[in-house]
């Protein structure tokens, strides 16, 4: 079978044997893949997410088809849709260390870029009909994260409005979910043209940052001088602090990403203080917590924002171009 490693910050293709499922595993024939920003950092070894040693098979998400199982497999069968989880060991209840272990495609884990890949019957989810390969592959780190910083860790309300930051893919999910809440919806970028993509989508305002350098005033403008409810920031480091200017007394900003890696700046404690901010760190999410999204989903018959597809020869290619972050929405991979 194909199967790619990484060797000196680049994706390899490899020619290796199909593995075989254990007792409470399942043997998993990929059909598609999807990328996050952590799978461009894992490859070129930025930040916390260098790798010790070469060989790590890439990629955190995907989606396929169970050809065989193991023994002692008791909740996945032959022939079921199943997607991959980002934190496998996080099946339900509150977050742990311990639990965070094990997440494919990083330092702790081999990914989902092979033809096959054999899990444990625990680490992955059964899709539901309505939904392709490709758009079940879009959602263990990206749908998930949006899920529990919009849904799981807010206090939104319908009429509630949200900022959210950028139209990468777990932005474009969050104001999905936004949306589906019954919220007023801010979108922010440096596209006109992705800007006007966010609008037939449904968000109601829309701000270029790069040509209006006071943005954050225009969000004040929009909301009345009180600033919005809840802020979805990816952008991470000392950008809270715009995000602090923007946000309402009592409001809460889901810290859900860190482009480029950058997790470090100076922040104004100050501005959290005496507006009673809440700012709320948000950890990918649980295997229960994916159920819940996914029946979220299934009822309002959502689906994931694709921008491009690359074939699995493309791979190298494909995390190139999510590292540009020329995306709008999520980056697939067709097997």
């Amino acid at each position: 079978m194909k199967i790619y490693r990484i060797e000196n910050n680049r994706v390899v293709l490899k020619e290796e044997e199909r593995p075989s499922p254990g007792p409470g595993q399942v043997l998993v024939k990929m059909k598609a893949l999807a990328l996050n920003h952590r799978d461009y950092l894992v490859v070129n070894g930025i930040t916390r997410w260098k790798l010790a040693e070469d060989g790590r098979v890439p990629v955190a998400d995907g989606a396929g088809e169970v050809v065989e199982i193991g023994s002692d497999v008791e909740e996945i069968a032959v022939g079921d849709r199943v997607s991959s989880l980002i934190v496998p060991n996080w099946q339900d209840g509150a977050m742990t260390p311990a639990k965070l272990q094990g997440s494919p495609g990083g330092p702790g884990a081999d990914g989902v870029g092979a033809e096959y890949v054999v899990f444990n019957e625990t680490a992955v989810i059964k899709i539901p009909d309505y939904l392709s390969y490709q758009e079940a592959a879009a959602l263990p780190c990206a749908g998930i994260t949006a899920w529990n910083g919009i849904v799981e860790k807010s206090e939104l309300k319908p009429g509630n409005t949200v900022l959210i930051l950028g139209t990468g893919g777990v932005s474009l999910f969050a104001m999905q979910f936004a949306l589906a809440m019954g919220c007023e919806v801010i979108v922010t970028s440096s596209s006109n043209e992705k800007l006007e993509k966010a609008r037939e989508l449904g968000a109601h305002h829309t701000i270029n940052y790069a040509t209006d350098m006071n943005w954050t005033d225009e969000v004040l403008r929009i909301t009345g001088g009180e600033g919005v409810h809840h802020i979805a920031e990816v952008v991470g480091g000392a950008h809270l602090n715009k995000s602090l200017k923007c946000i309402r007394q009592d409001g809460i900003i889901a810290q859900i990403g860190a482009i480029q890696g950058i997790c470090e700046g100076t922040v104004d404690a100050g501005e959290i203080m005496y507006n009673a901010v809440r700012i709320q760190g948000v950890e990918v999410g649980s295997k229960e917590m994916h159920r819940r999204m996914l029946q979220a989903m299934e009822l309002h018959q959502m689906k994931p924002v694709i921008s491009k597809i690359y074939d699995f020869n493309q791979l190298g290619e494909a995390i190139k171009f999510q590292g540009s972050g020329g995306q709008f929405g999520k980056i697939g991979v067709r097997m």
